[in-house]
């Protein structure tokens, strides 16, 4: 017997899609922090190591990792991103097409 299975497209952003009201903000500081994830992979930096970079107690940095996302501002976690050799760019720019505005978040390597 085969079932049907309900599907609904999502938004592009599963915070929106789960219902938070702070969507947009959450959505960015999880890609600042997957961005400082594939850093520390990048330069094989241990937490404690990284804790002292960014002045931080080792807890915190876990918690940053394990995308405990309400316990740093994204003005920080941008910070964060230049400590660790990053460029950091706010760009902003009108929509191209008829939908809505949104906030997205890019690091470009300007290598």
């Amino acid at each position: 017997m085969t079932r049907k299975i309900k599907v609904t497209m999502g938004s592009g952003n599963v915070f929106a899609d789960l219902g938070f009201r702070n969507a947009d903000d959450m959505r960015l500081r999880a890609d600042a922090i997957e961005h400082i994830r594939v850093i520390v992979a990048e330069k094989n930096l241990k937490q404690a190591e990284l804790a002292r970079l960014l002045g931080l107690k080792q807890p915190d940095v876990s918690a940053m990792l394990n995308g405990r996302l309400t316990k740093f501002a994204l003005e920080r976690l941008l910070r964060f991103l230049t400590v660790l050799g990053e460029d950091v760019a706010i760009v902003v720019k009108s929509p191209v097409d008829k939908r809505p505005a949104r906030m997205t978040f890019e690091v470009a390597s300007f290598r």
